[in-house]
């Protein structure tokens, strides 16, 4: 860990206490601070506290109050008071007023001792360590954890509160020590980490609990909190002080058992101060290496002493280990090696350092197998003594590599990893919407320049293959993904992922605005002549509808509609004059309109009489003199009247009931020529004012609309007069426009990916029939509006698609008729698309008795962004639909067990799991369940290890657990070769599931075979199982030496009468010369009963003695030779005695036959025989007469005359009878057995 952290300089000489005080009392906190001029600042959980009634605030020189009245319980709290850049925190404990009495006692103790009670202090900068309990905006912590002091020994516990109300995934915690120890890997004995959720207020608390704290664990920590893809990080230091070691009063230890009596009275009694003694001695005890225990344990006790020591990275405790193990052998050229690996952030400075012991040394630096060069300043070499430094300046991934220290022929090895900081997203991925053929561009921000993304589209990634649809782009920390001339098959979701986090974007491609080539002209055509109206787009494959005054027109006999490639023809044969009027070409699927007038010119030659009356000649046009004309708002509306009279007549346009006549002009000034005055809503409009005007012609009067608004519909009325009279007509003129845009649309329910909306019709068509709908979505924080449908969608109900579960969006609608597309709805309430869970699945039935029955099931196999709160379970009885809840609230457990129920009824049971989005469609049982306990025939199950004999060693424990089957509870009886048990002995407990054979300290006499019976009724299983109690064999008998011949002596001896109740193994044969007594093994694990020393020292004499060997260890003592051997001096000659050479030569004969046996399929299993022959018989395997010694199957050991043949996991097909025969020039023999392999249940 880093070195620990100094405590900065306070600037409080006296700092304030925690205190107690009474409801409705005073208390008074006191402050003394070095400087007299320093201003010192007073909070209540963190808030300011500004002087009042109830706060006095007092300052004199450098002593400083605050004074709290007529205290409560809010005052409860924890109190601050900031001079400078120190801090300090103290509590003030308010009781209720009948406990003033039963603490008043214990006050003035306290106060005659004159030890204040500690208070909660941290000393540190003020800006830094302030604590903020009000929610960040922009965070994810509810509450940080604060810096903290602690004393050594003693414990402390860090706190950090998340809200989850607004996270749709479970926020993941981690703590850190420095820059990069996450101390996940550390939780055991002195360090501890704890998880809590409150499902009320949905708050998740995390506990970091140091316990024990050592002077070391000073220094500064991190917390770190991420959820999806949000992040929030929180930095605190931790303070280790050291411990205050208190004086003992052993007057005040000392007390009198009697409360009865006075001062005198009663015995004193000790037992506090050794109660005070004994824990310090339980404070000041050495700490536990766990390394040496686990160096000197045997490998069946590591995960024992990993438990017991709370060390839970097994991997890594055994490879840790494995290296201790190693025996380095002392380097001469180096003091100290490098560590085994160093780690550091990308983009920081490293130091490897080594030590030498000739500080003249020259080292060379190799990076993976290459010599480092010196470079620039990526590298720098230096020599301080006997330290050899290298540093690497701003470290890269390239830098993460082996590296080693030569010095000569010695080398020291260590790795560097690069630690790489997660790379996050800036700047989010938009939704785009784009032309068919336009160039798309996706454009994300990352965190770091260079880093790595990957590209999905629809969870499919999208690779370097693919170049010639999408291209790649990086720009520093900006990523691009580029589609040139985008198709309808490219519209989906898009994503950008990073090691830490990802984006995801919508693309939508629709097809091009229509461009408009050559629109219709104006036309003015003669009687009988021909009309031609044409119009060129930019789309061959795009249809249209002709219209003459709002009306659809129709192809006939005279009329001609064509659609050649772009190009849209109306032609009129034989004009007339009804054919007059505006004509409009509305193209499909576009919301615009292309019009133009189309004029009838009429040549007559006609007599006038001078006094003619006038005439309004609509009917000529085609119209009756009360007609109708429709036009489009903002289109131009143009009313040509023929008009006739002698003298020209005047012509005055009125609206309504509102128009005004004027009188005509004079005659003087009538001549042939018409004059016409517009008067609308009462006033006179001259012939070019404003946007509604008259123009006189020499024969017809104009009435002209420029951009046609809705105020502008109504009844005109025409009238033309002069001295020969007066004629009027009424023309009706409706203005058509888009539709006002609906009100907000409301989200009537929500799926996965999915949503249904739900509006009303705008409040006025614009006077045509609404065709249809066209709705737009986008996310919340975005600014782009999708596009969800092109053709108008006919109801006033939708259900849209394709949406992110979890991601907030909004909704809009538009209106469109005939004329067009309104302008949009306001958007509707955010909302987000959440799913229940799907329904649990593989719901059982676990167990039945009379009045209760246990269920399990199995989670959904979706969850989905909500996440899974729990479950509920309901029952109803059959025939009913009456569904009662088991319990209230919800479960997090995947099975239950419902008490109470009716005996005998047939009932049914359900299973939902709940979330935020609601309950999931329940899991049913497939038939009713009758409440009844189900008879279950007795059966136990003996493990696979208690089926061969259960070996103990004298004093171990022997504890047994037998699992059996069976309903009602079964009876369960133990016997030990036919008798009942010693209960004194051995202990039997009994479940219902199974019972367990217990014996504390097993004896030899606990040896033998043990009966189990577990019976129901006349219903009965039994089962047997053998124990061996082993002991340490005693001596052997009757060691004598047999002969003693030049440099040997000849040994032999009897097997102990006692072999501790396993096979003797083998012997263990000592000697020792009579002079020194100090005994040196002759051979070990000596299997015969005789045996020759050899290479004895002439002229020494020597005894012996003989251990016994079994699976014990030695016997506690050994059988010594009662004479001794004296190894005579030679003469100058040897004369070798001469005796008859011993035949060694016998035939091959087997001292110990296979056996047959029973193995599990799929476990290696072994077959084994003892031989004896001179010469060394040849040795070959059968199985089932069939020669195997080359099967790769089997393979044959030979040692010290014991054959064993291993099969490598068998299978049925394996067993068999196996032959084991020996050969030599002597004879031959064979033995066989049987293998059984049973397939694994």
């Amino acid at each position: 860990m880093p070195e620990p952290a100094k405590k900065a300089a306070s600037a409080f000489t006296k700092k304030p206490k925690s205190s107690e005080a009474v409801a409705g009392g005073t208390v008074v906190f006191e402050a003394e601070t070095e400087k007299k001029d320093t201003k010192v600042k007073w909070q209540r959980d963190s808030a300011d506290i500004v002087a009042s009634e109830k706060y006095l605030i007092t300052a004199d020189g450098n002593k400083h109050s605050l004074t709290i009245n007529s205290i409560s319980k809010e005052d409860d709290v924890v109190y601050s008071a900031i001079a400078g850049s120190s801090k300090v925190k103290f509590e003030l404990k308010v009781k209720e007023q009948q406990e003033k009495t039963e603490n008043a006692a214990a006050s003035s103790s306290a106060s005659s001792e004159g030890q204040p009670q500690a208070s909660h202090e941290q000393e540190a900068p003020a800006e830094s360590q302030q604590p903020d309990t009000r929610q960040d905006l922009t965070g994810l912590f509810l509450e940080k954890p604060q810096s903290g002091e602690v004393t050594m020994g003693a414990n402390i516990t860090f706190i950090a509160k998340v809200g989850s109300a607004n996270l749709i995934k479970k926020p993941a915690v981690k703590w850190f020590k420095g820059k990069w120890m996450d101390l996940a890997s550390k939780a055991g004995k002195h360090l501890q980490l704890k998880e809590l959720y409150d499902r009320n207020t949905k708050v998740y608390t995390f506990e970091m609990q140091i316990i024990g704290a050592k002077a070391n664990y000073s220094g500064a920590y991190r917390c770190e909190v991420s959820s999806k893809d949000k992040f929030d990080s929180c930095n605190f230091d931790l303070i280790v002080h050291e411990a205050h070691v208190e004086e003992i009063d052993i007057r005040a230890a000392f007390r009198r058992t009697s409360c009865d009596g006075g001062e005198e009275a009663g015995e004193l009694d000790f037992s506090a101060l050794l109660r005070k003694r004994e824990a310090t001695q339980v404070s000041n005890e050495p700490e536990v290496d766990v390394w040496d225990i686990l160096k000197k344990a045997p490998a069946s006790e590591y995960e024992k002493i990993a438990f017991q020591y709370g060390i839970t990275d097994l991997r890594g405790m055994l490879k840790r280990l494995k290296r201790m193990k190693k025996e380095e052998k002392k380097s001469e050229a180096f003091l100290k090696k490098l560590d085994p690996a160093y780690q550091v952030d990308k983009g920081h400075k490293m130091k490897i350092v080594v030590e030498v012991a000739d500080p003249d040394a020259e080292v060379k630096w190799l990076k993976n197998g290459q010599e480092i060069k010196i470079s620039g300043s990526k590298y720098i070499f230096e020599n301080v003594g006997n330290k050899r430094i290298l540093t690497i300046n701003n470290c890269s991934l390239a830098d993460d590599a082996a590296y080693q220290c030569v010095i000569g022929e010695e080398k020291c090895f260590t790795e560097l990893f690069v630690k790489e900081p997660p790379v996050l997203i800036v700047q989010s991925l938009e939704d785009q919407m784009a032309m068919k053929g336009e160039r798309v561009e996706f454009v994300c921000e990352v965190s770091e320049e260079g880093a790595l993304v990957k590209w999905e589209k629809d969870g499919v990634e999208l690779t370097r293959e693919e170049t010639f649809k999408y291209r790649f782009k990086k720009d520093g920390r900006k990523h691009y993904l580029i589609i040139n001339e985008a198709t309808k098959e490219d519209c989906g979701h898009y994503m950008v992922k990073t090691n830490g986090g990802e984006s995801v974007a919508e693309l939508m491609v629709q097809e091009k605005d229509l461009e408009v080539y050559q629109s219709i002209a104006d036309l003015t055509v003669k009687a009988r002549d021909q009309a031609v109206f044409k119009c060129e787009v930019s789309d061959e494959n795009v249809k249209g509808i002709w219209y003459k005054n709002g009306m659809e027109v129709k192809a006939s006999d005279r009329v001609h509609i064509t659609h050649i490639g772009r190009n849209h023809k109306l032609t009129i044969d034989d004009v007339k004059p009804e054919d007059e009027g505006d004509y409009t070409f509305v193209p499909e699927g576009y919301a615009f309109n292309l019009s133009a007038k189309l004029n009838f010119l009429e040549v007559k030659i006609d007599y006038v009489p001078r006094q003619d009356p006038p005439k309004i000649h609509l009917d000529c046009v085609g119209h009756t003199p009360e007609t109708t004309i429709i036009v489009v708002a903002g289109n131009k509306l143009r009313l040509d009247v023929p008009i006739t009279g002698d003298p020209a007549p005047t012509v005055v346009w009125t609206k309504a009931d509102k128009g005004k006549t004027r009188p005509p002009k004079s005659e003087e000034s009538s001549d042939m020529e018409f004059s016409a005055d517009l008067m609308k809503d009462g006033k006179v409009i001259s012939d070019t004012d404003g946007r509604v005007h008259v123009e006189t012609l020499k024969d017809h009067c104009v009435f002209t609309i420029e951009g046609a608004e809705r105020e502008d519909e109504g009844v005109y009325t025409v009238v033309v007069k002069n001295p020969a009279g007066e004629d009027t007509a009424d023309i009706t003129v409706k203005v058509v426009d888009v539709p006002d845009p609906p009100q907000a649309p409301k989200i009537v329910s929500l799926g996965e990916d999915w949503c249904n909306v739900q509006w009303e019709p705008p409040a006025f068509n614009g006077g045509q029939p609404i065709l249809g709908y066209v709705l737009e979505r986008k996310k919340k924080k975005s600014y782009r509006w999708m596009r969800l449908n092109f053709d108008p969608h006919k109801g006033l109900t939708y259900e849209a698609k394709r949406m992110i579960e979890g991601m907030a969006y909004e909704m809009r609608i538009y209106a469109v008729n005939a004329i067009g597309m309104s302008r949009p709805s306001a958007p509707s309430q955010p909302f987000v698309p959440i799913a229940p869970t799907s329904e649990p699945h593989c719901l059982t039935v676990d167990d039945i008795t009379d009045t209760s029955i246990s269920l399990k099931w199995r989670p959904p196999e979706r969850v989905g962004a909500a996440g899974l709160d729990g479950y509920t379970v309901e029952y109803c009885k059959e025939g009913t639909d009456e569904w009662v809840p088991a319990f209230e609230g919800l479960t997090e457990r995947t099975s239950v067990n419902i008490k109470n129920l009716p005996t005998g009824e047939k009932m049914q049971f359900r299973v939902r799991a709940v979330n935020v989005a609601g309950a999931s469609t329940p899991a049913t049982l497939t038939q009713p369940v009758t409440i009844r306990e189900i008879m279950q025939r007795p059966k136990i199950w003996i493990p696979r290890n208690l089926r061969q004999t259960v070996i103990k060693r004298v004093g171990e424990t022997i504890n047994i657990v037998l699992p059996f089957q069976g309903k009602p509870r079964p009876k369960v009886t133990w016997t030990k070769e036919g008798e009942a048990l010693d209960p004194k002995q051995v202990g039997v407990r009994n479940s219902d599931f199974d019972t367990i054979l217990f014996i504390r300290r097993s004896e030899r006499k606990d040896s033998g075979k043990y009966d189990v019976a577990v019976q129901i009724e006349n219903m009965e299983d039994k089962a047997s199982l053998h124990i061996q109690v082993v002991d340490k064999p005693g001596p052997p008998q009757n060691l004598k030496i047999t002969d003693v011949w030049g440099f040997n002596v000849a040994l032999e001896w009897k097997p102990p009468k006692d072999n501790g109740n396993c096979e003797i193994t083998g012997y263990t044969i000592q000697k020792a010369d009579k002079k020194t007594m100090e005994w040196f093994n002759v051979y070990e694990h000596y299997r015969r009963t005789n045996c020759v020393a050899s290479d004895l020292i002439m002229g020494n004499e020597y005894i012996f003695r003989v251990f016994a060997v079994n699976m014990c260890g030695l016997s506690e003592e050994p059988c010594t030779s009662k004479d001794s051997a004296y190894i005579q001096k030679t003469g100058i000659v040897y004369k070798p005695p001469t005796y008859k050479e011993h035949d060694f030569s016998e035939a091959p004969k087997f001292t110990h036959p296979l056996v047959n046996r029973s193995v599990i399929s799929g476990y290696n299993a072994t077959l084994s025989c003892a031989l004896r022959g001179w010469p060394k018989p040849k040795v070959v395997w059968y199985k089932n007469k069939m020669d195997i010694s080359n099967e790769p199957k089997y393979r044959m050991f030979s040692k010290q005359g014991v054959l064993t043949l291993e099969i490598r996991k068998p299978c049925p097909f394996d067993g068999g009878t196996y032959t084991c025969k020996a050969i030599n020039d002597l004879g031959e023999a064979e033995v066989e057995c049987r293998l059984e392999v049973r397939v694994r249940l």
